[in-house]
C-alpha cells in the first residue's frame, strides 16, 4: 500500500462536502441528523488538516441554490450553523485555527452573520489553518459581482481597463488573499464541482469518494492525499 509523503501535502484543500441528507436517508433518519452529523465531519477533518500543518482548507458549507430547499431545511441549517460556530471558537484558538468565510452574507439570518464576526474576530491573529467555510456562495454569481464591481470602478476611473488581468480579477473575487486550492474532494458519489470554485480551480486536482460526507473519515482523507501524490502537476506546460 502506498504510504503518505508528509513532505509533498497540498497547501490548500477545497472539499464539497455532499451526502448528509442521502447519509440520513440511508439510515431512515431525519436530514437533519444528517446534518449534525456532517458537522462532527467537519470537527475530524479540521482537527486532521491542522495537525499535518495543512495551511488552508475551504469547506463548501451553503451554496446560494441551496437556499431553494424547503424553508424548514434552511431553518435547521441556520440554528446549526449558529450553534456549531459558537462552540468550535474555543477550539480554534486552542489550535491556533483562523477563521474566515467566502460568500455572501446578505443571504444569511443576522444570528449565523453575528456567529460568523464574532469567531472571526476571535482568531483573527491566529497563525495555524486558516478554515474558511463557503457560505451562501456560488463561484458564477461570485464572478458576476466581480465583473461588476471591476465596471463600476473603471466608470469612477479608480482602474483602467488595460489593468486588467488574471492577477487583477483575483483582487475582486471573495477568495483574494487566499491561493488556489492544490487539491479540491468531492464526497457523496457525485462526479460535478456544482459551482464551487470554478475561477480558482482552474488547475485544481480532483478527487471523488463515494463516501457520504458523514462517513468520511481519515482513512478517507489519506486516500485521497495519496490520489494527490500520485499527479504529476503540469499546469499547462510539458513535463521533461
Amino acid at each position: 500500500m502506498t504510504k503518505l509523503d508528509s513532505n509533498n501535502l497540498p497547501n490548500h484543500i477545497a472539499i464539497i462536502m455532499d451526502g448528509n441528507g442521502r447519509w440520513a436517508k440511508s439510515k431512515m433518519l431525519p436530514r437533519a441528523i444528517g446534518h449534525k452529523n456532517g458537522v462532527k465531519t467537519v470537527r475530524l477533518i479540521t482537527e486532521l488538516c491542522s495537525k499535518m500543518n495543512i495551511k488552508h482548507l475551504t469547506l463548501y458549507t451553503l451554496s446560494i441554490e441551496n437556499f431553494n430547499r424547503p424553508k424548514s431545511e434552511i431553518n435547521n441549517l441556520m440554528k446549526l450553523l449558529s450553534s456549531s460556530i459558537r462552540s468550535e471558537v474555543d477550539k480554534m484558538k486552542d489550535n491556533n485555527i483562523k477563521f474566515n468565510i467566502f460568500g455572501f452574507q446578505d443571504k444569511l439570518t443576522p444570528e449565523v452573520n453575528s456567529e460568523l464576526d464574532y469567531a472571526i474576530l476571535e482568531t483573527k491573529n491566529n497563525s495555524g489553518l486558516c478554515l474558511n467555510l463557503a457560505l451562501a456562495y456560488s463561484s458564477r454569481y461570485e464572478i458576476v459581482n466581480a465583473i461588476k464591481n471591476i465596471s463600476q470602478d473603471i466608470l469612477d476611473k479608480k482602474t483602467n481597463i488595460h489593468d486588467i488581468d488574471e492577477n487583477k480579477v483575483n483582487d475582486y473575487l471573495l477568495t483574494k488573499g487566499t491561493p488556489d486550492p492544490d487539491l479540491l474532494i468531492r464526497t457523496g458519489g457525485e462526479d460535478r464541482l456544482s459551482n464551487f470554485l470554478l475561477w480558482q480551480s482552474a488547475y485544481t486536482e480532483i478527487h471523488f469518494s463515494n463516501k457520504f460526507w458523514p462517513d468520511f473519515n481519515e482513512k478517507d482523507l489519506n486516500k485521497a492525499l495519496i490520489d494527490y501524490q500520485s499527479r504529476v502537476r503540469k499546469f499547462g506546460r510539458i513535463k521533461n
